[in-house]
């Protein structure tokens, strides 16, 4: 019987000596036989390897990528959610300029102003320490924005219940009368805009309306206010007082004959200021009088509201939008 776990002993036929004689291999040539099937089962494991990394995912890359794709429709949720936001800001902001502000005259808040107020107060503190990631950083960007425009936005609706408080100051501070009595509507001297120069005889800008009346009949304040200016005014006024209402309003009233208020005295609407005159550049006894919003002069006929009916509305507009020749 053979022992099969004796070692298999190679043969080769010689023909030189006719006979079989023993195969030995030389260790050089075994060397390389094995060095030659180690590098076949690296390179075959390497193959393998490349192949499971490029088309199979491994279990952590698998929860990688699960919380990715998580990730990006928790962002589109989120980014939804910031342009719903935006959209209602939007609509805030729109209602407080062109809604509550607007109620009381007062001047809207431009963009800029709302952002960058926050910004010098560092009322909003910006978020440092989150990735660096596109996604992280528009969101940031964003929810900032969002967070300064919705801090001034309650600031500005403090200063708008400040107003609805001081409702009833506001109106008493808006002129609301005209400054002289004139019932019968026949006392309009010249309007508002683009009149004949009674001294130079052409067309310039009457900022105000005149309003004729015997010397000495008095003047009234159309609105409650301090009088901020009261004496004689080289620029053609004559004698004038300058009442400030607050609010943004001021009143000018010119060519008197006497001043009765006096500078920081405080006065209420339908109190006497002074009498009307013919001082200054001026053709005849007559008050001049000015409405100023914010620095601006305004047409006064839509400041009479509180002393004329509908009817003698349209009547005293019609009468000041005649293209006459004014009194001063």
């Amino acid at each position: 019987m053979t022992d099969r776990s004796m070692k298999k002993i190679k043969y080769y036929y010689n023909t030189h000596t006719l006979r079989y004689e023993k195969l030995e291999t030389p260790l050089r040539v075994r060397l390389l036989q094995v060095f030659g099937f180690i590098a076949a089962c690296l390179v075959t494991g390497l193959l393998i390897v490349f192949i499971i990394f490029k088309y199979i995912d491994s279990p952590k890359e698998k929860i990688l990528r699960q919380e990715n794709d998580d990730m990006k429709e928790s962002y589109g949720l989120l980014q939804d959610r910031v342009n719903q936001l935006e959209l209602q800001m939007d609509e805030l902001e729109n209602r407080d300029n062109n809604v509550y502000r607007s109620i009381f005259g007062a001047v809207p808040v431009p963009d800029s102003a709302r952002v960058q107020d926050m910004e010098k107060k560092n009322e909003v503190k910006l978020v440092t320490r989150m990735a660096e990631s596109d996604l992280v950083k528009s969101i940031t960007s964003q929810l900032n924005n969002l967070s300064l425009r919705s801090g001034y936005q309650e600031k500005s609706y403090v200063i708008i219940l400040d107003m609805v408080k001081n409702k009833e100051k506001l109106l008493n501070a808006t002129p609301s009368i005209q400054p002289v009595s004139n019932k019968n509507l026949n006392r309009i001297g010249s309007g508002f805009g683009y009149r004949i120069d009674p001294v130079y005889k052409d067309r310039r800008p009457h900022l105000g309306m005149d309003f004729t009346a015997p010397q000495g009949t008095p003047i009234y304040a159309t609105a409650d206010g301090i009088v901020r200016d009261a004496g004689f005014n080289t620029g053609g006024y004559g004698n004038r007082v300058v009442i400030n209402h607050g609010f943004g309003y001021e009143t000018l009233y010119g060519h008197m004959y006497k001043i009765k208020a006096r500078v920081g005295e405080k006065v209420k609407r339908g109190e006497v200021i002074g009498y009307i005159g013919n001082t200054g550049k001026s053709t005849g006894p007559h008050c001049h009088y000015e409405v100023h919003r914010s620095g601006i002069q305004v047409d006064p006929i839509y400041y009479f509201y509180n002393d004329l009916t509908p009817a003698q509305f349209d009547r005293i507009l019609k009468l000041a939008a005649a293209g006459n020749q004014s009194m001063d």
